[in-house]
């Protein structure tokens, strides 16, 4: 069928999926324009790579001439200017979610990764999997049918992009459980209908929309309730929030972690010679091994996750394996951003205590020697929150230093559900771990910089642009030392 070209408008464009959704739509020939409040890197490097105009701040004028549709974006409410426009007008309007099923997704294989973390970097891994398996070492291997279509939420770094088009059946697409619009208040996964469905990991998150544990779990089963009989669902062994998500589902469920009961068991995790190791256990049966060049286990039970998909979709592991060894990361993801001075400054998206864990966690197995810093900004609707303190603290304690930021627009959270980054100072410098609070990034990098030697490792945790303090840092510190190059 051919598309008819049309004039699509994005609000909110900057936003991750909003991009990469802004790409494909690209693609398919229609023309693109898109507006947002600040545009900064990773996506609005790659909306301009494309040529897509970033039209700054909101403002009605930025629907003139009036588009043949509107995306609004799901952090986008009432009041908005634009939004008021398409009401006033009622110039056709839709959600990000929808479209995509509507235009990418329908007569397509939709296989999707969920879960409360790890569903960006198991996205990517499955799509590389998925992308090495369709351009096989030897002709005999070679399967062009299997080169995916994808939609990731971050800039998969083997493919230098977050979304791909292709005529092939699968497409791969992170799904998100945060709310699809102003109009839609439900998880835009449920949009998805996958034929294949990955669980990483259920924990309370996203404290603007969800009200508990018990919500989130509900909207989870929600969507394992949408894959078909002939479907399958990886799920995360090591978590009763999963399990109890995946107990009712109608098709195959099989289950991957450390675990003596995974039918995907990880054994023998090693680290040798800064390369992560590791072997695959299926049905109690020795299946494979695997080696990558990312830390951490949490990064293990994303590559299994994928590998075990891809597997039971017919992918042959040799390329299974190839991928893994081949797989760079997603921008954002522990990303090395800049080594001065023997100080080696580290990028990574931030968003709940658990996480945060996982990434000191992997950072001391990389860096076993070296001193620890964490400097975070509470950016996220969840760490702006008190709901998840003591396990912030906890999570913060794995580094050796810890620095804070003020939390990001406080005032537009209920004074009672406010986090107060003072507290969690005092917590962490009763427990032994010193911790210092500075009201902005400019206020970090001017006392901080002096500080650090040669050695350290400074880990910088935000899920935004943290007032341009990842190349704010590195410009004072080659102040300071300018002998040291890189």
């Amino acid at each position: 069928m051919t598309t008819v070209p049309r004039h699509i408008h994005l609000i909110g464009i900057c936003g991750t999926a909003m991009a990469s959704l802004a790409g494909l739509l690209q693609l398919e020939g229609h023309r693109i324009t898109g507006s947002d409040k600040a545009a900064y890197p990773p996506m609005s490097d790659l909306l301009c790579s494309l040529g897509i105009p970033i039209l700054e701040p909101y403002a009605e004028v930025n629907l003139s001439p009036a588009p043949d549709l509107v995306v609004i974006g799901n952090a986008l409410s009432r009041g908005n200017p634009e939004i008021e426009r398409v009401l006033d007008e009622r110039i056709p309007f839709t959600s990000m979610a929808a479209l995509l099923r509507e235009e990418f997704l329908s007569g397509r294989s939709p296989l999707v990764v969920a879960g409360t973390h790890g569903k960006t970097t198991t996205t990517s891994m499955l799509a590389w999997i998925y992308q090495t398996a369709s351009q096989g070492q030897t002709a005999a291997r070679e399967n062009p049918a299997l080169e995916p279509s994808f939609l990731i939420g971050g800039v998969a770094e083997n493919f230098g992009t977050s979304f791909q088009l292709r005529p092939t059946q699968p497409f791969i697409v992170e799904g998100d459980e945060y709310d699809t619009a102003f109009f839609d208040k439900g998880p835009k996964f449920l949009h998805y209908f996958p034929d294949a469905l990955i669980l990483t990991h259920v924990e309370f998150d996203h404290a603007d929309i969800y009200g508990d544990l018990d919500a989130v779990k509900t909207a989870f089963k929600r969507l394992v309730n949408l894959v078909p009989r002939r479907g399958v669902i990886v799920a995360y062994d090591g978590s009763d929030n999963v399990t109890e998500c995946v107990s009712r589902a109608f098709c195959r469920v099989e289950r991957y972690g450390f675990g003596d009961t995974a039918g995907w068991r990880i054994r023998n995790l090693r680290y040798v010679n800064g390369q992560t190791q590791w072997e695959v256990d299926r049905g109690g049966v020795h299946w494979a091994e695997f080696a990558m060049n990312l830390a951490g286990e949490h990064n293990v039970l994303n590559a299994t996750a994928a590998a075990a998909l891809a597997a039971g979709q017919g992918i042959q592991k040799e390329s299974i394996a190839a991928a893994l060894a081949s797989f760079k990361s997603v921008k954002r993801r522990l990303e090395v951003r800049d080594q001065i001075n023997g100080i080696t400054l580290i990028e990574d998206f931030a968003h709940h205590p658990t996480a945060i864990r996982e990434t000191l966690r992997a950072l001391r197995a990389v860096y076993p020697q070296s001193r620890l810093w964490a400097v975070l900004e509470p950016r996220s609707n969840t760490l702006r929150r008190k709901v998840l303190a003591p396990d912030l603290v906890a999570s913060l304690r794995l580094a050796d230093r810890v620095v804070l930021a003020a939390v990001y627009q406080q005032e537009r959270i209920p004074e009672a559900d406010r986090l107060h980054p003072e507290e969690i100072v005092s917590a962490l410098n009763a427990t032994g771990t010193p911790a210092e609070l500075h009201p902005d990034a400019d206020a970090i990098v001017a006392a901080l910089a002096p500080q650090f030697v040669p050695g350290d490792v400074v880990a910088i945790l935000s899920n935004g642009g943290f007032d341009g303090i990842y190349l704010k840092l590195p410009e004072r510190l080659r102040e300071l030392h300018p002998a040291a190059g890189t």
